[in-house]
Formats: structure tokens, sequence, C-alpha cells
């Protein structure tokens, strides 16, 4: 009988490894038969989504407007063009909370 050496071993059993991960890592074929019938049952009611983000940039904009508007300043006109860049990302921001 020939006698194999450690290196030999080593990648016969790494060999064998390689070609028994692929199986093993498949497992049972598991036909739709056996699979519980939960799909015909109908959706529970989707809860609308939260955005935390949007709801807390949205607060954080309603305020800067409101300090904005309070100013005592026009500040060669900037003050009004904030407020109005603001009104429209508040628009843009409350048509996202809408696409819930």
């Amino acid at each position: 009988m020939k006698k194999f050496g450690f290196l030999t071993l080593l990648m016969s059993a790494t060999f064998l490894l390689i070609l028994a991960s692929p199986v093993a890592a498949t497992g049972p074929k598991v036909t739709n038969a056996l699979l519980p019938v939960v799909a015909a049952a109908a959706p529970p009611a989707a809860m609308p989504e939260r955005h935390p983000h949007i709801e807390e940039a949205l607060e954080s904009m309603r305020a800067a407007k409101h300090h904005l508007e309070s100013a005592e300043h026009d500040f060669g006109g900037h003050r009004a063009k904030a407020i109005a860049h603001l009104d429209r990302a508040i628009r843009e921001a409350e048509i996202c909370m809408s696409m819930r």
C-alpha cells in the first residue's frame, strides 16, 4: 500500500469539502405542496410608514420661518427670499409626507 503524504491528504480533504459544500448549503429540496398556504390570506392593512427625519425637518423649517418672520430687519431683501425658499422647501417636504 502506498504512503500518502500529509500534503496529499490535506489536498484530498479540501477537494472533498469543496465538492460537498454546495450540496450541504442548498439543503433538502422542499416542494410547494409542503409549504403552508399563507399567500391565500389577505395581507394585513398597511400601516402608513413613518418618516421621522422628514417630520423633524418640517418642524425645524417651520420654526426657522417663524424666526425669520419675527426678525426686525429686512437684510436687504434676503430675509424675504429666505422665507420664500422655506415656503417652497416646506411644501416639498409636505409632498414627501403625503407619499407614505
